[in-house]
């Protein structure tokens, strides 16, 4: 996926009156996309959010040249493999440059819906007359989206984020829009297995300090604001599928080998010792409603970007750079007010903790009243009940 033009020809031809001819090119995360030819503009009026007027929309859009759009968002995605989530993105600019978000909020929405069923995803909508959501079939547990259920499978909601993350559906009566659509579909999958090769340009310089053992050891690490652009809207996920979302490579190699430098010479439990303590201090602690208002959890790399994080986020870094260093079992802890985390040594520190038959040693990253060292956790926790939200072996 290094950064390269990348030629769509799209074809839309003009659906209805009003529509208009747009060239040129857009950025999608380090990579030109040009628009070249004709394609749908707006429509001369807003769609009216009934099934009756989505349906009149999408025939007016199956009468339309779009097979072109699609067969070639389709071989960006056999050439470049994106996953679900990331592809979706260059769907969301594809239909920005069509039918802009700003000008028409449901007639962008509903050429999102239209894309996203003609590349084989299983997309439905639902309306309340005023408001129009889109969701898409997916197996991942999801906890901060709102989902329907349809024929025994579940819909996530794509666009809730565009009202605020603040609907009532207590006093909203939305109703599912019945149109027909033909085809096989595919799941969506929120997993991101990888990143864009953003251009190097796009990266800027962040300096991280913290002190441990009478020392003071600094990085100058790559950082990149696309990413948190690629996951400003992503849900709140199971633990897992946020600790293993891979870093760019600007960033990891910027970044591991400096980690891996000061760690030679150290035995395995004070290298894990480091990174803890790298972890903990390296960052201000705020809780996500005030950081962002909401439940937020980040990926390792989107820890390193922002200026604060909470447990949560600082356990996902911690168990990023164990794994890549070390490589070590580990498992995530939720009690009912913090997240912590293990890892298993060939003997463990302290009062280890058991599970399926193996010793864990506490590593705590986030900043207590005490600075504390492997395997103690905060008295307060000592007899709390917890759950283990996420077993890793290697």
């Amino acid at each position: 996926m290094r950064a390269a033009i990348w030629s769509i020809a799209l074809l839309l031809s003009a659906i209805a009156a009003g529509a208009r001819s747009t060239g040129g090119s857009f950025d999608f995360y380090g990579q030109s996309i040009q628009l070249s030819a004709d394609f749908a503009g707006a429509t001369a009026t807003p769609p009216e959010l009934t099934t009756e007027g989505i349906e009149t929309c999408y025939k007016q859009l199956e009468g339309s040249a779009y097979k072109q759009v699609v067969a070639e968002l389709a071989r960006y995605r056999q050439t470049q493999r994106p996953d679900d989530w990331l592809f979706y993105q260059l769907i969301r600019k594809t239909a920005e440059q069509v039918s802009p978000k700003a000008e028409n909020y449901p007639r962008y929405t509903l050429y999102k819906w239209f894309l996203l069923n003609k590349l084989g995803y299983d997309a439905i909508l639902s309306t309340d007359g005023e408001r129009l959501l889109m969701y898409v079939q997916s197996n991942d547990n999801i906890y901060n989206i709102p989902f329907r259920m349809k024929d025994g499978k579940k819909y996530a909601c794509l666009n809730y984020h565009d009202y605020g993350y603040d609907i009532d559906f207590s006093t909203a009566e939305f109703k599912a829009v019945d149109v027909a659509l033909t085809g096989e579909k595919v799941t969506f999958s929120y997993q991101l297995t990888r990143l864009p090769e953003f251009r190097p340009e796009d990266y800027s310089e962040k300096e991280i300090a913290f002190s441990y053992a009478d020392a003071t050891y600094r990085f100058k690490i790559k950082i990149n604001e696309e990413v948190k652009k690629i996951l400003v809207n992503y849900p709140v996920m199971d633990y897992h599928a946020y600790y293993n979302i891979p870093m760019s490579s600007e960033t990891y190699n910027s970044l591991i080998p400096q980690l891996k430098n000061d760690l030679k010479g150290k035995s395995v439990k004070s290298g894990v010792s480091f990174l803890m303590h790298f972890t903990r201090y390296s960052f201000l602690y705020t809780p996500d409603n005030e950081n962002f208002g909401r439940e937020k959890r980040l990926s390792p790399e989107q820890t390193l970007l922002y200026e604060a994080s909470d447990c949560e986020d600082r356990v996902a870094l911690f168990f990023y750079l164990v794994k890549e260093i070390y490589n070590l079992p580990m498992i995530v802890l939720a009690y009912p007010d913090h997240v912590s985390i293990a890892v298993a040594f060939d003997k463990p520190v302290g009062t280890p903790i058991m599970y399926n038959g193996k010793a864990y040693s506490i590593c705590e990253p986030t900043p207590q009243r005490k600075d504390l060292p492997v395997g103690k956790m905060p008295r307060s926790r000592s007899n709390m009940a917890y759950e283990v939200m996420y077993a890793y072996q290697p």
